[in-house]
């Protein structure tokens, strides 16, 4: 077993991604994920790697479309502004069928806001705020060691399914120290036969494209895209229960949120409140199932994020009416104390949210 080294959240993301065979790094930099451009600067050289500091995200985002359509593994990460300038680019990868691994280390918005952490691209990821019908894989670590691990995991699901693969954390998760073990595995690898890497006269050129003029020929295409999510909706959710066998009072909680939302819930129940929560690893997809049927137990669900209630709308879909579903949030880069959110696992209890 590998020993443990204190690392960053940022920098234990660089580092998976180099042990998943990732050799080629385009970003710019913006708090609070800059220690992963940092990072790969000085490791890329090292073991013949690329990096290249973009001279904006819109050129990063399509430097990373260009190696993506070789087959090669490539990798770009920002913060939730330049995550905007990056959105054509992310619609651009899906139209062509390109995978890749995109990191967003949250920070407050809308606009510049400012560097503290947020929860509030949540929308952004999860239904793709680029034009046309699409969607990524959108993993949600709550540790360093996820970080580390869901990395790895991005860049093996994005190679399985032809598509883009996101890191949603947070500033407060880049930015934590924590021990984590980096493995050096053998990742799992895919052939690419769709990619450009010179036919040798032995087959047909491969095109990478996403440009389709005849209708009915992007119809198929996005009926086809969609056939593919739907399979991944049935055999790739992963979330994690807490304290769920006899919970009444349930919270939903991804990332840091989850985080606090542990030492709540066992506050709540040293006073005898039956709390739990569901903590979604896929934010996409979601894990509606597990919300539904947890659903039938509950008084109430609480939905608790850093943002303005974004994740609540999947909870309460989720949900179906079975329970009321209350939200628990701080937004513009502010963190819950713990004893916040028991104050509303406590409204709950008592039959209602303020």
């Amino acid at each position: 077993m590998a020993d443990k080294v204190l690392m960053k959240g940022n920098e234990a993301i660089a580092e998976a991604a180099l042990i998943a065979g990732c050799r080629h790094y385009f970003g710019y930099p913006i708090t609070p994920q800059t220690e992963i451009a940092a990072y790969m600067a000085k490791r890329m050289p090292k073991i013949g790697g690329t990096f290249l500091q973009a001279e904006s995200e819109i050129a990063a985002i399509n430097m990373v479309y260009g190696v993506s359509s070789t087959g090669k593994r490539v990798m770009t990460s920002s913060a939730s502004p330049g995550m905007s300038l990056k959105t054509e680019g992310l619609s651009y990868l899906a139209g062509a069928d390109l995978p890749a691994l995109v990191v967003n280390v949250q920070r407050g918005g809308p606009g510049l806001g400012g560097i503290q952490p947020s929860q509030s691209d949540y929308f952004h990821a999860t239904k793709c705020g680029g034009h046309g019908d699409y969607h990524m894989i959108v993993l949600a670590p709550a540790s360093v060691q996820e970080m580390a691990d869901l990395t790895i995991k991005g860049f093996e699901m994005a190679d399985q399914y032809r598509m883009t693969s996101m890191i949603l954390a947070d500033g407060t998760m880049g930015q934590m120290m924590e021990p984590v073990e980096i493995k050096n595995v053998e990742t799992k690898t895919f052939e690419k036969p769709w990619a450009t890497t010179g036919t040798e006269m032995k087959r047909p050129k491969n095109v990478v494209n996403s440009l389709y003029l005849e209708p009915s020929e992007l119809e198929k295409m996005n009926i086809a895209r969609f056939e593919k999510y739907k399979s991944i909706e049935e055999n790739e959710v992963m979330y994690e229960e807490f304290m769920m066998d006899d919970a009444e009072i349930v919270l939903v909680a991804y990332g840091l949120s989850s985080r606090v939302s542990r030492n709540a819930i066992i506050a709540a129940r040293e006073k005898g409140i039956k709390a739990g929560m569901i903590r979604p690893i896929t934010l996409w997809p979601f894990p509606k199932a597990i919300i539904n049927k947890r659903a039938e137990q509950a008084k109430a669900m609480i939905s608790v994020e850093l943002s303005m209630g974004q994740m609540m709308q999947d909870v309460q879909l989720a949900a179906n009416g079975k329970c009321p579903v209350y939200l628990c949030n701080r937004v513009g880069g502010m963190i819950f104390a713990p004893e916040e959110v028991l104050a509303k696992i406590e409204e709950a209890n008592a039959g209602g949210v303020k």
